[in-house]
């Protein structure tokens, strides 16, 4: 009987001091990741173009999107950013997407916008527009291996920072690739048609900026971030 009242105890101790130790095990591990690359510094401020309220890059977390003249024919791309991309991160402070428009396509925009939204507004997508020289200006101040179409827009999108800076990855191979020594290619930007680069790259990139600024704001961030001459 003392036999079989001691053994339950052991069981009874082996259970509850497993999931206690694992975890004591798991606590003094941080996450760890790479910090996002500045791939390009000072980008264009766009306080000089028009809007229904201020908006600036400075200060924010900004997803940036060129949709051009006919922002009618972007609904895809625009209805992939508000369902990937703001609907996960409208929450976060600072945060914002901004679509550029060139004047004239303030009708258009504005239609655009109301027919991505669903049952809110969408207080932090701003729509700006701009001259063909603001616009081209802008562009030109990021890092960007494609150009501006004939109506000023790209299926390519931003991500800046808060000091101005353009985010993404310097060296963009895989595991696959790095282990073959396949030669380094840069993420600049990500396409808003491709709806895994968004879901998976792009949300991975927002987050771990995020988790910088946080870590900054506590002070315990350790910047390991390449300024874009590191690799030429």
């Amino acid at each position: 009987m003392k036999l079989k009242s001691s053994q339950k105890y052991i069981v009874l101790g082996v259970l509850f001091f497993l999931p206690v130790m694992f975890l004591l095990f798991l606590y003094p591990a941080k996450h760890n990741y790479d910090a996002l690359d500045v791939v390009k510094a000072n980008v264009s401020e766009i306080n000089d173009f028009t809007s229904k309220e201020p908006v600036f890059i400075k200060d924010h977390l900004t997803v940036l999107a060129f949709l051009g003249n006919k922002p009618k024919e972007k609904l895809i791309e625009a209805s992939n950013l508000k369902e990937l991309v703001y609907d996960k991160f409208k929450g976060f402070k600072t945060f914002q997407i901004v679509f550029v428009l060139p004047k004239g396509s303030e009708q258009q925009g504005e239609t655009l916008k109301k027919e991505i939204a669903t049952y809110k507004p969408l207080e932090y997508l701003h729509l700006v527009y701009g001259s063909e020289q603001q616009i081209n200006t802008l562009y030109s101040s990021l890092r960007s291996s494609k150009r501006l179409d004939d109506n000023l827009s790209s299926q390519q999108v931003f991500l800046i920072d808060k000091e101005q800076n353009q985010r993404g990855r310097l060296d963009d191979r895989t595991d696959g690739e790095i282990e073959k020594k396949a030669a380094v290619y840069p993420l600049l930007s990500y396409n808003c048609i491709e709806v895994a680069e968004l879901k998976n790259k792009m949300s991975e990139d927002l987050r771990i900026l995020f988790t910088e600024y946080r870590q900054k704001r506590k002070g315990n961030f350790d910047s390991t971030t390449r300024r874009a001459n590191d690799i030429k």
